[in-house]
């Protein structure tokens, strides 16, 4: 594994694929969705067993599984994942954990997929996990991965870029955790502006938050030095931070407050940047604990999935109620215009 370990280079380009044609104007209103859709593993019945809890009354819990259950399991999330995408048939896509070639998700080409399955988008992908053989945990081994970040679009991408963020790089956790990045794409916007949307998955595993305060500082100098500019910006992803104190605890449940958790909060953002909250936020989350099955009102909860939009961008989101029946993440759909 340390052999074949690697990081893909900063700014790498991406390249849009059936780039459509049409350009954004302003003051229309468009639609976006970001969805983690957890390579097709995560049913209802599905744990990680890199993730642990504890239940209110001291009792600990650890996760199971390297690997989705079975290749038939995977096959019906990802049709599952899909068919909640084709509901909401919003303008731009924004996915995360799409595996191209896995061991966890017995070889089948989610990416392949979902580009026939919506081919009348522009796609656009960036690698974040292409990771040697691991053999581990030894009763259901994880394997060699090779995943990242799938995007669609209904509008012209001029440009797309793959940006690297900070990652731990001690001897373990490197093989284990993503080559996190985030993916940039420019969209000319009518009156000579762009859009620039990007699609973000930070790191989940990571004590202390030493590594995410170093991705988040890496984010917001590319979001202000876009709004400076006089740009529209647009970041959709799992942020892997509860989006503001109100959801970090804002759910039924019998466990306890995770340690995986950070909270991010408006005062972290850079100028003219703003979390966009969803309207039902509070009654909808975005994330379950995966270190046991599901059963709503039992595993912790919270809101790690969202928007972030600069102030020239007019929105409103919403949490889109799956009950987690395909991932351990619920899709969140952003509706915003550009303003004048």
């Amino acid at each position: 594994m340390q052999a074949n370990y690697y990081r893909i280079e900063d700014h790498a380009p991406l390249e849009a694929e059936n780039n459509q044609e049409k350009t954004l104007k302003l003051e229309e209103m468009y639609t976006a969705v970001t969805y983690n859709i957890g390579f097709g593993a995560y049913g209802p019945e599905y744990s990680f067993f890199m993730d642990t809890g504890e239940m209110q009354d001291g009792t600990l819990t650890a996760g199971k599984y390297g690997k989705a259950i079975s290749k038939a399991s995977v096959k019906a999330n990802t049709k599952g994942a899909a068919g909640e995408l084709e509901k909401l048939d919003a303008d731009f896509m924004l996915l995360q954990e799409v595996d191209v070639d896995a061991d966890r998700s017995y070889h089948i080409n989610q990416k392949e997929e979902l580009i026939e399955r919506f081919s009348d988008y522009g796609n656009v992908f960036a690698n974040n996990f292409h990771s040697a053989y691991l053999f581990y945990p030894f009763s259901d081994p994880h394997g060699a991965v090779e995943a990242g970040l799938l995007n669609f679009s209904r509008y012209k991408i001029a440009e797309a870029k793959r940006r690297s963020y900070p990652v731990d790089n001690s001897f373990v956790t490197k093989f284990t955790d993503l080559d996190r990045c985030f993916a940039v794409m420019r969209l000319p916007v009518e009156g000579g502006k762009e859009l620039a949307l990007i699609n973000s998955h930070m790191s989940a595993y990571d004590e202390g938050g030493r590594i995410r305060a170093q991705q988040l500082e890496l984010l917001n100098s590319v979001m202000e030095e876009e709004y400076q500019a006089g740009n529209y910006v647009i970041v959709g992803g799992d942020f892997n931070h509860a989006l503001g104190e109100a959801v970090a605890e804002g759910f039924p449940t019998e466990q306890k407050f995770p340690a995986w958790v950070s909270i991010l909060t408006q005062e972290e953002m850079a100028e003219g940047i703003a979390i966009q909250q969803a309207e039902n936020e509070l009654h909808v989350p975005t994330c379950r604990g995966a270190d046991l099955p599901y059963t709503k009102g039992v595993n912790f909860t919270t809101v790690v999935d969202g928007f972030l939009v600069s102030d020239n961008v007019k929105a409103t989101a919403e949490n889109i109620d799956t009950d987690f029946g395909y991932s351990d993440h619920n899709p969140v759909l952003l509706r915003f215009e550009l303003l004048k």
